[in-house]
């Protein structure tokens, strides 16, 4: 019986990257995102050609709705769930500075980025307590992907760097809690990182980079952080729960 990963933002950018190498990891995958699956249906075929499960569960988890439909979808689909990777999130919406923020793009980035993130991570943590409890041995763990902007200060992107710190402290509570069941929870800072979301400033981050702004004269790869949910979630990283990784 395959292990099953749930993916929030799994079907682009770096989503895409780690559902990629869980596939073929031969992970089963329950993927999240807020387009609808018509929209999915190539990326899903891809995947599945790895041999693994794939599945489509659509919502926005900023919606209490959403997030019990997607809990409610894996549960009769899958029947269980081994790991969630918390990567949903959005840019700001305006690039403001910090005195000028509005308050309506402040509540929607942290709507997403941060309370809609805790409240799911909190329901599948639930679940997990409950998975232990009945089987000891069965692989668990949370893994999110934060950003750089978790520690490092950026005056026109406030909000989306305090909803970073925050999902970071997330991490950190939940390992704690979670101790006692033995489900390690792991955090991944992402620097700069070759998406759409980046697409837009691209040539920024290049010039930066050739200038040495990173000590790799790249910008870094969706394959780059797969590769590192894949040796977590393996159990690579031993005795080591409540560990930030920065990639």
């Amino acid at each position: 019986m395959r292990n099953i990963a749930l993916i929030t933002g799994g079907t682009r950018g770096i989503g895409l990257g780690i559902a990629k190498k869980l596939a073929h990891e031969g992970i089963d995958l329950a993927l999240n995102g807020v387009r609808p699956e018509s929209d999915v249906t190539d990326v899903l075929e891809e995947l599945r050609k790895s041999g693994v499960r794939v599945e489509y569960f659509p919502g926005n988890i900023a919606d209490k709705t959403d997030r019990e439909s997607v809990l409610t979808g894996i549960k009769e689909k899958f029947g269980s769930i081994n790991f969630l990777i918390n990567n949903a999130g959005v840019a700001p919406r305006v690039r403001a500075d910090v005195l000028e923020v509005a308050e309506a793009d402040f509540d929607h980035l942290m709507d997403i980025n941060l309370k809609g993130t805790f409240f799911l991570s909190q329901a599948f943590a639930n679940w997990m307590a409950e998975i232990r409890r009945s089987n000891a041995d069965s692989p668990l763990s949370i893994v999110s992907i934060t950003s750089v902007s978790a520690v490092l200060a950026s005056t026109n992107r406030a909000g989306y760097c305090m909803a970073k710190a925050g999902l970071s402290m997330m991490s950190k509570v939940l390992a704690v809690r979670l101790a006692e069941f033995n489900i390690p929870v792991y955090e991944i800072q992402p620097g700069v990182i070759e998406t759409d979301m980046t697409e837009k400033v691209k040539s920024v981050y290049q010039e930066r980079i050739e200038n040495g702004l990173t000590l790799e004269k790249r910008m870094g790869q969706p394959k780059d952080i797969g590769k590192v949910v894949a040796a977590l979630l393996r159990g690579d990283l031993p005795y080591a729960t409540g560990q930030i990784l920065r990639i």
